[in-house]
């Protein structure tokens, strides 16, 4: 069997009708995974889910809201009743209502960011991983951003969110590590999503990142897939509270 291998693997990934997750999902049904496919909107959801089918894998849709704990219960009950178990999480779903100065953020947009992007994550683990434990292990993968790693004029409360996500992965990881539970993080540069349309559309903002990327160009979403099928497979079974970067060597040079 292949190191990357997810044959007889479930997984949850939120976030996953477009863009990184989307690419996560498709990426480890190819390798055997069944796939929970999640996102605000059932339709979006559905098709995804219809694609993944098409080409031979099994996966079901689950709209969830990650910002209700009511849904985040309801995600991974539906899961369980549908599939038995859940041994891969990706918690991938994020928001971030604000571009601008810290100085001048709303309460409930800074409130909004930290509910949803560390509160969904914390979470959805205290839901999934006592049972990976109980069955032998599982890993759990947060999609993070490079934004946690460095100072930002423009996304600084994602960016504080972001460096949480982190954090929850070194801790989660010493708490969880004796039971076989491996949790480690993504952090993407820039890359082509919806998500961060407003930075790699805007030719000023592109220019300036790319100038100081050595690959010179922003990522694609299957280039963080990659990451994620590894992480989650045998492949990277010694891997565990972790951030692995993948930026294009972006915060190297900048």
């Amino acid at each position: 069997m292949s190191l990357f291998s997810l044959e007889n693997k479930v997984a949850i990934i939120t976030g996953s009708t477009k863009g990184i997750g989307k690419a996560i999902a498709e990426r480890m049904a190819e390798q055997g995974a069944k796939v929970v496919v999640s996102s605000r909107n059932q339709d979006a959801c559905d098709a995804v889910a219809a694609g993944i089918k098409a080409k031979g894998s099994e996966a079901i849709a689950v709209a969830c809201n990650i910002n209700y704990k009511e849904q985040l219960q309801q995600l991974v009950a539906k899961t369980r009743e549908q599939f038995g178990k859940v041994d891969i999480l990706v918690c991938n779903a994020a928001l971030n209502p604000y571009f601008g100065p810290s100085q001048d953020i709303p309460d409930a947009a800074f409130d909004k960011v930290m509910h949803a992007n560390i509160g969904s994550v914390h979470r959805l683990c205290q839901l999934v991983i006592p049972g990976m434990a109980d069955s032998g292990g599982g890993a759990v993968i947060i999609v993070s951003s490079i934004g946690g790693l460095k100072g930002t004029e423009n996304l600084g409360a994602y960016a504080i969110s972001k460096a949480a996500d982190m954090q929850i992965a070194r801790n989660l990881a010493v708490e969880w590590g004796p039971k076989n539970v491996r949790v480690n993080c993504i952090a993407p540069g820039l890359v082509r999503t919806e998500f961060a349309r407003a930075l790699w559309e805007n030719p000023e903002i592109y220019q300036a990142t790319v100038a100081k990327y050595p690959l010179r160009r922003i990522g694609e979403p299957d280039e963080i897939a990659g990451a994620a099928v590894f992480l989650a497979s045998e492949a990277g079974s010694f891997t565990t509270g972790q951030t692995i970067v993948i930026d294009g060597g972006g915060t190297i040079a900048g």
